[in-house]
């Protein structure tokens, strides 16, 4: 499991969707949920990062479990994801300061996404207003954002939503970049590009 866990982890990191510590990853096996501890690299796994908890208490008596483990444990209670991933995608996020909803416009992002939804909480690191608003928009859709925080994306496993965060950050670089080479772009910097 260590080892699923340190690939994506450091994918997510080498693709520039997490800074050093930041971000955090979960999977869901029955009534457990094992999840990167608060804090971890997650470009550099080891053996105590990946903490085991329980799907509704926390019986883990590990103090250092990811401070969004109740935003996990409500997306788990209700959906069918088996994986999540939450990361802090910068074009994403960027984006999702002034939307309400990021529509891709690449055919990737409208193939996997159409949209996605942005919620706005005013404390957003795992806070109850998360707890509540995310999990009824992650039925529904494969990831969605926190306003000026990050994503949160689920799949059946890790892998999955894995995917689906670097095709958001990678929707977001086209959608944020498009209008900087729009032909009126050209035209008012000489027409070089």
């Amino acid at each position: 499991m260590l080892e699923q866990f340190a690939r994506f982890g450091r994918e997510l990191f080498l693709q520039g969707v997490n800074s050093s510590h930041s971000g955090n990853m979960s999977i869901r096996a029955g009534d457990r949920i094992f999840i990167t501890r608060r804090g971890s690299m997650l470009a550099n796994l080891r053996e105590g990062d990946i903490i085991e908890t329980g799907l509704r208490d926390d019986d883990s008596h590990i103090t250092l479990v990811s401070t969004e483990i109740k935003i996990h444990r409500a997306v788990y209670q209700h959906t069918s994801a088996l994986a999540m991933v939450h990361a802090h995608p910068p074009f994403a996020i960027a984006l999702s300061i002034d939307e309400d909803e990021i529509g891709p416009i690449d055919t990737e992002g409208i193939y996997y996404f159409k949209s996605i939804p942005v919620i706005a909480a005013a404390l957003t690191v795992g806070s109850d207003e998360v707890e509540q608003l995310l999990p009824p928009l992650l039925e529904n859709y494969k990831a969605a954002m926190v306003r000026g925080h990050g994503s949160f994306a689920v799949g059946q496993m890790l892998e999955e939503a894995f995917q689906w965060t670097s095709s958001l950050e990678a929707s977001c670089k086209v959608l944020f970049s498009h209008p900087l080479l729009a032909p009126q772009g050209r035209k008012e910097a000489g027409g070089k590009w």
